[in-house]
């Protein structure tokens, strides 16, 4: 019996299908090929040690250097890289406000210092009370101090490094307008020598002992975790007795995450083979074998 045409195609279409849906069905039940990652990442190289994730400060921390009074920003005395000695201006800020007002201010203490010596000159001649006297001697005190606030308000006005170091950052342009307690204008850091800040898991914060060597890795040298001479020696700083929540590695000090972590810090010098940044991240192996620190 010769079928039609029309209903070959169908019969056709149907098996088609048929073999399709088999097809699809063996796949979903296969397990896909895991991708291997670009890199191998670090590798314990003996048991009980501690991991821990760390980002690389100056020694001593960096210095956020702030400003003690909104203005201007009138002129930038560094730039990035420059090494500063304590003392050293950093910035000034607009002085206009500032210098006709220590002028009033040095103009009256004048006058009353002048005012002060006619009645000291007077003083036992009858002609003047002794507390007369004394409220000229104090009047004149006053706009001393008057004068004095006035030129240390100049003074504040240009900023200073308060330690050696070098800028790490400038925040600030000419004609910016900085608060106190807002942006930070410039960054400092001592990176004759580094250090790196380590968090730590408050689970695992009991295995933490004064002392412990560790070793760390840039990221990026994951490959060569196992090769004792592409790890950082890292040497025991201090333990910081506060226990508190993880600020994710970004930067930012309003990042949180749901982990609280013990900070240790261990300094270390500079690789001499390759570069090492302030704010970069390592991946720091802490031995707290029981052996590790007699």
């Amino acid at each position: 019996m010769k079928l039609p045409p029309k209903r070959v195609w169908l019969i056709a279409l149907a098996a088609a299908g048929a073999i399709a849906a088999i097809q699809l069905a063996s796949k979903a039940g296969q397990t896909p090929p895991i991708t291997p990652p670009p890199y191998q990442p670090a590798v314990r190289t003996k048991e009980g040690l501690l991991s821990a994730a760390g980002l690389v400060e100056a020694v001593a921390e960096n210095t956020l250097v702030g400003v003690p009074m909104a203005g201007v920003v009138q002129t930038v005395s560094v730039k990035v890289s420059q090494q500063v000695k304590a003392g050293d201006p950093l910035l000034t800020l607009d002085t206009r406000e500032l210098i006709p007002a220590l002028a009033i201010a040095e103009a009256s203490a004048a006058r009353a210092e002048d005012a002060a010596r006619r009645m000291i000159s007077l003083e036992g001649t009858g002609a003047i009370s002794g507390s007369a006297l004394q409220d000229a001697r104090l009047a004149a005190q006053e706009a001393r101090a008057r004068a004095a606030l006035a030129k240390a308000s100049l003074e504040r006005a240009v900023i200073r490094s308060p330690i050696d170091g070098t800028v790490l950052q400038v925040n600030v342009r000419v004609g910016e307008f900085v608060t106190a307690g807002g942006k930070v204008p410039v960054i400092i850091g001592d990176i004759s020598h580094l250090q790196i800040r380590c968090d730590i898991d408050e689970q695992m914060a009991p295995r933490m002992r004064e002392n412990l060597p560790a070793k760390g890795y840039l990221k990026g040298e994951v490959n060569r975790a196992g090769e004792a001479d592409h790890s950082i020696p890292l040497r025991f700083v201090r333990i910081e007795p506060f226990v508190v929540p993880k600020v994710s590695l970004t930067g930012g000090s309003a990042e949180r995450v749901d982990t609280r972590v013990l900070q240790v810090i261990y300094q270390f010098d500079r690789p001499a083979d390759r570069p090492v940044f302030v704010g970069q991240q390592m991946d720091v192996y802490i031995d707290a074998s029981p052996e590790a620190s007699k």
